[in-house]
């Protein structure tokens, strides 16, 4: 999920290729914000490719 978002896909995409309402991917993508120390979508990739 949080890959999809940081290649730039919005929740509604990201909800219907993983079978999720948009709302849910957001409140996942809030839990990954804060394990990962980001505060938004800009900040996943670099996340990533620090770990």
């Amino acid at each position: 999920m949080a890959r999809l978002a940081a290649t730039g896909h919005p929740n509604a995409e990201i909800g219907a290729q993983l079978f999720l309402s948009p709302r849910t991917v957001e409140w996942h993508l809030r839990k990954v914000f804060a394990k990962l120390g980001i505060s938004s979508r800009r900040e996943i990739a670099g996340a990533f490719s620090d770990r």
